[in-house]
């Protein structure tokens, strides 16, 4: 019996909604804050999230179309050190992948978890699950998240609010 996998993740959607709203209202200098002068600034960790969450469900799933190139091309967005974001595009790219996100949630079945995907850059890493894909995404929102709001905390600012 196949069982649709969005009511599963709902709770990711409404962390999703938090995260940019606690990006929205940053300065230019609050985005290149950072928790100690050899961590990555609050901009760098939006970037991290935002390009991997292309990475596993672009490049390896195949999901979303177009509107993600311009956070990967001509480099890699996080990379890329000319590249200085205001808050709002930050927030569009948090918003364009979640898109993407929750279009495959509301897509997939139970049936669809076991489909493995074949590493895009190295093949001889192991095949991973889209149910193993997804979990890593979501664990890797949390953490970073989590980097984000500890470095807004520790500058006096606005934290993810949970």
């Amino acid at each position: 019996m196949s069982v649709a996998i969005a009511p599963f993740y709902q709770g990711w959607e409404n962390y999703q909604q938090l995260l940019g709203k606690a990006i929205a209202p940053l300065t230019p200098e609050q985005l290149n804050l950072a928790v100690a002068e050899h961590q990555w600034s609050v901009s760098v960790l939006v970037r991290h999230i935002v390009t991997a969450r292309i990475g596993w469900f672009h490049n390896w799933m195949g999901e979303g179309g177009d509107e993600v190139n311009k956070f990967i091309e001509p480099v890699l967005w996080e990379d890329d050190p000319e590249a200085h974001p205001t808050a709002s595009e930050l927030v569009q790219g948090l918003e364009i992948t979640w898109q993407m996100i929750n279009a495959a949630l509301h897509r997939w079945t139970s049936d669809d978890m076991d489909q493995a995907f074949h590493n895009p850059w190295n093949p001889n890493r192991p095949d991973r699950s889209r149910q193993w894909i997804i979990w890593h995404v979501l664990e890797h929102d949390l953490h970073h998240g989590g980097e984000i709001s500890l470095t807004l905390g520790t500058h006096h600012l606005a934290a993810i609010d949970l």
